[in-house]
């Protein structure tokens, strides 16, 4: 069985030829544009593997359809853990890409954000150094950042992963799961939940451009996706 976390190229493209090496293989996620697809989870099913158990949780914001899985195993001393794909990496998140930031705050803050806190993140990508970054740029006071920043500069200079962090290390330094705590509503301006989201994720898009220029085709992409993109008019 293939558990898919969303449609995106860089988590599906193999699906096919998987598909082909196995017949009869299980692809399973919650959107119909996962490539090659046999069978479509809902939000809140249970999957059972031998011991393990998998709950599927709908996680949109990232893509409409992009679900996370929470596994644990009967009688095991091991903590839970969270495959997230691209909903939830370590101190950031993907960035909203479809639905609105109130959809977004609901699967961060209340589906993934309740979840025990031993729960090991296990994310899509490694934007570790990158994330935790713009993290200071958020909290330049918050001591968890600069604690992880230090360490994952080190993990980085070591070439060794920065994955899995925990839920419980997350609520301390992400600051996509601390849109209600002061410091990040004042640097976004707003004070809403999802409105500090959407700022955090414009900001987050604006910060990358900046620092690590993307490929020319993607860059446009996500200026446009953001309205970085000025008239000729604008400065």
């Amino acid at each position: 069985t293939v558990l898919s976390t969303h449609h995106h190229w860089d988590h599906t493209r193999g699906n096919a030829e998987l598909a082909r090496l196995q017949p009869g293989l299980a692809i399973m996620g919650a959107d119909e544009r996962i490539c090659a697809l046999t069978r479509r989870l809902e939000h809140g099913e249970e999957l059972q593997f031998g011991a393990i158990h998998v709950r599927c949780l709908l996680t949109p914001g990232h893509t409409s359809g992009h679900m996370s899985y929470f596994l644990w195993e009967d009688e095991c001393p091991d903590p839970p853990a969270l495959f997230s794909g691209d909903a939830l990496s370590v101190a950031g998140c993907g960035w909203h890409l479809e639905d609105t930031a109130q959809q977004m705050y609901q699967s961060l803050a209340k589906t993934l954000g309740t979840l025990p806190p031993q729960t090991k993140v296990f994310c899509g990508h490694e934007h570790t150094l990158s994330n935790l970054e713009f993290a200071q740029k958020v909290e330049p006071c918050n001591s968890h950042v600069q604690a992880k920043l230090s360490w994952a500069q080190k993990r980085d200079d070591d070439d060794v992963p920065t994955v899995p962090s925990t839920l419980g290390e997350e609520l301390m330094y992400n600051p996509f799961l601390r849109v209600t705590e002061d410091p990040v509503r004042a640097f976004t301006g707003q004070v809403a939940p999802a409105q500090v989201l959407e700022v955090l994720c414009r900001e987050r898009a604006r910060f990358q451009l900046a620092s690590e220029p993307p490929q020319p085709q993607v860059r446009a992409l996500l200026a446009l996706q953001w309205g970085l993109l000025s008239t000729g008019q604008e400065k």
